[in-house]
C-alpha cells in the first residue's frame, strides 16, 4: 500500500515537473523565434544597403569611365601629334621593361 502512494506521488510530481519544463521551453522557444526573427530583419537590411551601395559604386565608375573616354577621345581630336608621341613613348618604355637578356648557353660564357 506505501508502495502505491509513493508511486502515485511520484508520477504526480514527474507530471508536473515536465508541464512546468514544457513551460519553460515553450517561451524559450518564443524567446528564440524573436531573436532569429529579429537577426534576419538585421540581415536583411543589411543586405539591402549593401546592394544598394554597390549599385552606385558600378554607376559612379561607369560615369568615371564615360568621362576619361570623353576626353581622351577630344585631347586626341584636338592634339594628334601630341598624342601619337605620347603612344610611341609608351610603347618603346614597355619594349624596354618586357626585354630580357639572352640566356647564357654554356657555363664559361
Amino acid at each position: 500500500m506505501t508502495d502505491d502512494r509513493f508511486g502515485g506521488a511520484g508520477r504526480n510530481l514527474s507530471g508536473k515537473s515536465q508541464v512546468e519544463f514544457g513551460k519553460v521551453s515553450d517561451e524559450a522557444e518564443t524567446g528564440a523565434k524573436a531573436v532569429i526573427n529579429q537577426t534576419t530583419g538585421a540581415m536583411q537590411n543589411t543586405y539591402g544597403q549593401a546592394v544598394e551601395a554597390v549599385a552606385e559604386g558600378a554607376d559612379t565608375v561607369k560615369q568615371v569611365a564615360i568621362e576619361g573616354h570623353d576626353f581622351l577621345k577630344k585631347f586626341i581630336e584636338e592634339n594628334p601629334h601630341t598624342a601619337a608621341l605620347i603612344a610611341i613613348g609608351i610603347g618603346i618604355f614597355i619594349g624596354y621593361a618586357a626585354h630580357q637578356p639572352p640566356r647564357r648557353r654554356y657555363w664559361w660564357d
